[in-house]
């Protein structure tokens, strides 16, 4: 019998090093006990087998490594013994890895299933409270897994929240976030995490404004967030109540039509968006937040049917606070009034709520975002529209498109042509107002002009014809 003593639940590194070499020595998987913890002597100690029948390597399909990276992962005893039955089955017959109907294959991608919507919750249901650590700010989650799945989810919480300082405790172990460098601690227990902080009174006021009870799918919710997980979400404590209370509330928007299509406006859905620019305050998502002099949110009509989305705020937007009131602002308005579009009547706002600027002596020179500080941003502007609920959505500029659709795309491909969204508005896209004031020749600098008034002039239409 050849025992394996791996160094963690989740030692994939170990468990591939010694499948390799057990299987290079013909050893039949019935032949093997594998365990995490102590175990007496190396693996291959007394194999009476020459050297030349354990060394070497093989290689396998990619598809079993992927699988065996996540199933490894599982809380079931015997994953280790499964994962090296496979890998017996697939170096001798590499198609084995396509036949879906095998109960071995079968079972351990059942396994993978588990860990990958284990991961899935992690990455959702972590919630990160604020506490004091010395002249610095630390942010502390509580999180109970249900499979090995702590140092495979580190580094996701890494990319997206770099700048912040932030420790996550769970029973098995817990990891810390310093900005430069990731360690692990031993488990912890509930008690050891913070309580509630004073975000959470703003978080769960604009959770309870945007409840919709005319979509409310209990059974759903109930497998998306499963109870075990209700403690830790502070907006949890909310939802009995609100599916208590979603038929009445439902009958209510049902009674005040042609409301119910837009519920709420003057409402619910200004204290979700004031709760939502309160929280957007203080919003370290990305690097930019640094420099800048403050976030700047988006303002206008929260019933508006159009919103403009432009790429960022620039010098003077970051001083006011406020969008679109420095020199593109100010040819934007003109180009508004040039086609009949009030502003007044428009909600406008941009992809990235900092100004990004590079600082050459007294001047800040304006910088295009990365992709990825776009993605960063791109909840803030998602929630602003869920909220909105626009007809129509104007991207000026390929940041703001990128952010609208998703996707980069090419501004003369799709210009003057509206794009139907998931959520039923239409997408247009038109250049940025600052594209205009950087042409250095004047006839061509009034030629896009005219385009782009054109372009204003036929989204107004297009507005009117969906009213």
């Amino acid at each position: 019998m050849h025992r394996v003593a791996l160094t963690a639940p989740d030692d994939y590194d170990g468990w591939r090093d010694a499948a390799r070499r057990l299987a290079m020595a013909g050893v039949d998987p019935a032949d093997t006990l594998w365990q995490v913890g102590d175990a007496p002597g190396d693996l291959f100690a007394d194999d009476p087998l020459p050297a030349a029948r354990r060394d070497g390597a093989f290689s396998v399909p990619r598809a079993f490594v992927d699988l065996a990276q996540k199933a490894i992962l599982h809380r079931d005893p015997e994953r280790f013994a499964l994962l090296y039955a496979l890998l017996i089955r697939v170096r001798a017959r590499p198609a084995a890895m396509e036949d879906k109907a095998a109960p071995l294959l079968r079972r351990i991608d059942m396994l993978a299933k588990g860990v990958r919507r284990d991961i899935h919750k992690m990455h959702a249901f972590v919630r990160f409270r604020e506490v004091a650590e010395g002249d610095a700010t630390r942010f502390v989650a509580w999180f109970e897994p249900d499979h090995h799945i702590v140092r495979a989810t580190a580094g996701f919480f890494v990319r997206r929240f770099t700048t912040m300082r932030w420790s996550i405790l769970t029973p098995e172990a817990c990891i810390h976030w310093d900005g430069e460098t990731i360690t692990e601690g031993p488990g912890a227990t509930r008690a050891d995490a913070p309580g509630d902080d004073p975000v959470e009174a703003l978080w769960t006021g604009y959770y309870a404004a945007i409840f919709n009870p005319a979509r409310l799918k209990t059974g759903a919710m109930m497998s998306e967030m499963p109870k075990k997980y209700w403690k830790n979400l502070p907006e949890a404590a909310l939802i009995p109540a609100l599916i208590a209370g979603a038929q009445q509330r439902e009958a209510a928007m049902i009674a005040t039509a042609p409301m119910a299509e837009k519920p709420a406006r003057h409402g619910n859905a200004q204290v979700a968006w004031a709760a939502l620019r309160e929280e957007a305050r203080v919003c370290t998502r990305c690097p930019l937040h640094g420099p800048a002099t403050q976030t700047v949110f988006g303002e206008g009509p929260i019933d508006a049917a159009l919103v403009f989305v432009g790429e960022q705020p620039g010098d003077q937007e970051d001083l006011a606070g406020r969008p679109f009131v420095g020199p593109a602002g100010q040819l934007f308005d003109a180009a508004l009034a040039e086609a009949g579009v009030e502003r007044a009547r428009a909600y406008v706002t941009n992809a990235v709520k900092h100004f990004k600027y590079e600082q050459r002596g007294k001047r800040r020179i304006h910088q295009t975002p990365t992709a990825g500080e776009v993605q960063a941003c791109r909840w803030w502007l998602g929630q602003e529209l869920a909220i909105i609920r626009p007809r129509i959505i104007v991207a000026l500029g390929a940041s703001a498109a990128r952010a609208v659709l998703g996707r980069a795309v090419t501004i003369g491909q799709v210009r003057g042509a509206a794009m139907p969204l998931e959520d039923g508005a239409e997408a247009w896209v038109t250049v940025h107002p600052s594209f205009l004031l950087r042409l250095p020749d004047p006839a061509r600098q009034a030629e896009e002009q005219a385009r782009f008034v054109a372009d204003l002039l036929m989204v107004g239409e297009r507005l009117k014809a969906l009213a």
